[in-house]
């Protein structure tokens, strides 16, 4: 069973500390500015690949240190992504980021994960992610390949066109949710799926 609870964060209001600038941190990070360009990220190597710093000249918030994962790295952050080679620094990472309450993500080892980054679809304002409780990311990107396939492309414009409707709603809010619902009940029915 999935008992993970799906959110949505607003990652260009808060400080993000990625540890690793190997293949697995450049994934980390591609995936985080995929999904929000703006996305405030702090990376933390000895050494960065060139993929990496391409990432990283091409994103104007993402802040590079090179150095090697030391605590002080830790403040003023709210949420810590592990991606070294070595399991005991991820470890330590780990540890040393709960001491803090941070909510932290160890690549690879879901044991020590708060939360997952899991695949994601988004065309315009609609965004949908997916997750398979850490089991099989492979699985969330077949899933991510479809949607992205059967979603109309004018998605977007529909729910600009909602949220204009729903400007105009006089009433309380749920006279606005009963009428928004009749609006969109045909919408399953009617849409591409």
């Amino acid at each position: 069973m999935n008992s993970l609870y799906p959110i949505f964060l607003k990652v260009h209001q808060l400080n993000i500390l990625l540890v690793g600038g190997g293949f697995v941190g450049t994934e980390k990070l591609s995936f985080l500015l995929k999904s929000s360009p703006k996305a405030q990220v702090t990376a933390v190597s000895k050494v960065f690949n060139e993929e990496f710093l391409k990432l990283a000249h091409d994103a104007p918030n993402v802040t590079l240190i090179e150095d090697m994962y030391h605590e002080k790295y830790l403040g003023a952050k709210h949420i810590v992504i592990a991606a070294t080679d070595d399991k005991a620094v991820n470890k330590q990472i780990h540890d040393e980021a709960k001491e803090r309450y941070l909510l932290v993500n160890v690549a690879d080892t879901p044991d020590l994960c708060d939360f997952y980054l899991g695949g994601i679809v988004t065309k315009g304002n609609v965004k949908i992610a997916i997750s398979t409780n850490g089991k099989s990311p492979t699985t969330a990107k077949r899933l991510r390949q479809l949607l992205e396939e059967v979603i109309p492309e004018d998605i977007n414009e529909l729910v600009e066109n909602i949220n204009k409707y729903r400007e105009t709603l006089k009433g309380d809010f749920e006279y606005k949710v009963e009428a928004l619902n009749k609006l969109t009940e045909g919408l399953v029915e009617k849409s591409k799926f």
